[in-house]
């Protein structure tokens, strides 16, 4: 069993910046991958970031090139932890954000498919206003 529990999420001004993170525990908590999604109202869940655990992915980092100017993901092995660093927040930002955790052995070419991870955490709302 694996737990991911999201935080930092809040009601920020546009333009603001926010961390979030996502503080993993369980025996068996060894990805291959960790990502970021989101989820607006009425509509589908999308892939923000990923970054590579352990293994063969290492360190690398993939997002999604509209916000890869704005948005930086980084581990914290030791604490089981990644963040996503949001800066120069959009209202179009607005939206429920989940960590999820992946160990298959696809996700290295799927990373931005939410069927690859197979942990979610409960997420948390991030609210941009204007």
């Amino acid at each position: 069993q694996v737990q991911l529990v999201e935080s930092g999420g809040e009601l920020v001004q546009a333009g603001g910046s926010l961390r979030l993170s996502c503080a993993a525990s369980g025996r068996t908590f060894n990805p291959s991958i960790m990502g970021w999604f989101r989820q607006a109202p009425g509509r589908e869940r999308e892939f923000v970031a990923a970054i590579g655990w352990s293994g063969g992915s290492g360190g690398a980092k993939y997002y999604v090139d509209s916000m890869k100017s704005r948005f930086t993901i980084s581990r914290d092995n030791a604490k089981n932890t990644v963040y996503l660093q949001m800066n120069s927040l959009k209202p179009e930002d607005t939206a429920v954000y989940y960590c999820a955790a992946s160990s298959t052995n696809s996700v290295r070419y799927h990373f931005t498919s939410s069927s690859e991870y197979g942990d979610w955490g409960q997420g948390t709302q991030v609210t941009v206003s204007s």
